[in-house]
């Protein structure tokens, strides 16, 4: 037993050590004094960090503060409230960037480690596994964010924004939330939808979407349909729910189907359907390609503005 607990801890400090120099404390001051704080994680060597969309909310002047206690002025890239993520930014030297990893080869029960800089302590490090994979979570602006890692490494308030990463030091999410009062329930955004939207707010500042009104998870399809329809992919997103007077309902989307094609993309999973639909003109209406059963159905979907 000795032996394997000293594996797990060797594990966790390698892990902590090696992403421990890109994390920062993040703090936010507002008009009428000092906002909230949190966590964030440089990703490029010139100093983007990645942090949630909530931890810079309405902030007039945002503060980082490296693991060695250096402060520098950062400045808000862009903030997509929808998907819980901001990007700023600080000029400083010789920065450690994160190494991303792909959450989509993470596994349910795979050993997790959630890395924080809260106000007034130094690097908090917990660990855990990784609990449930293909979660929703509704965002501040009410938005479903899907394809959320759930895990059971405790966050505190000041580790929002902070970095999950895997036993190798690579992060695979953005934690964001802690479910109260369910104890053990803690919530990060995968960091493949991160590097989309990162991208698209270095870029743009901000992100446009086609809405739906769809929460989806990402399954497997049963080889016998792949064949059966011949189909270009071997998975897709299974519908969880369906929002009320949404364009999905309009649709005639159904709990249970699943979506394999939108317009004239396949659909593999969540990311591919959010990447599609922040390229997709609102209010053009597009096939969108279900298996219904063993039935393929093509619907027409028009996606509205959010």
């Amino acid at each position: 037993m000795g032996t394997l607990l000293d594996a797990y801890s060797e594990a966790v400090i390698a892990a902590a050590e090696r992403v421990n120099p890109s994390v920062v404390n993040i703090e936010v001051h507002q008009q009428k004094g000092r906002g909230g704080s949190g966590s964030g994680f440089i990703f490029t060597p010139d100093g983007f960090i990645l942090t949630n969309s909530h931890v810079v909310d309405g902030a007039n002047e945002i503060e980082a503060t490296l693991p060695e206690g250096q402060r520098y002025r950062a400045d808000k890239i862009g903030d997509d409230p929808d998907t819980d993520l901001a990007v700023v930014r600080i000029t400083a030297p010789n920065l450690v960037p994160a190494t991303l990893g792909d959450s989509q080869s993470i596994r349910v029960g795979q050993l997790v480690i959630a890395i924080g800089n809260p106000y007034g302590f130094q690097c908090t490090v917990t660990s855990g596994v990784i609990s449930a994979l293909g979660r929703s979570l509704r965002s501040k602006s009410g938005r479903l964010i899907d394809n959320v890692i759930q895990t059971d490494a405790a966050l505190n308030p000041g580790n929002s924004g902070g970095p999950l990463v895997t036993s190798n030091g690579e992060v695979i999410g953005v934690n964001t939330a802690v479910i109260l009062p369910a104890q053990g329930i803690c919530l990060a955004i995968a960091i493949n939808t991160a590097k989309f939207v990162a991208g698209r707010l270095i870029k743009d500042g901000k992100i446009r979407r086609g809405y739906i009104g769809v929460a989806g998870q990402n399954v497997p399809l049963h080889r016998r349909l792949v064949r059966g329809h011949d189909l270009p992919v071997a998975s897709g997103i299974l519908v969880v729910s369906i929002e009320p007077n949404s364009p999905a309902q309009r649709a005639g989307l159904r709990e249970g189907d699943l979506i394999t094609g939108f317009g004239d993309h396949v659909v593999p999973h969540v990311d591919a359907l959010h990447r599609i639909l922040t390229e997709h003109q609102p209010g053009v209406r597009a096939p969108l390609v279900v298996l219904r059963g063993s039935e393929k159905l093509i619907l027409q979907i028009e996606p509205s503005i959010t």
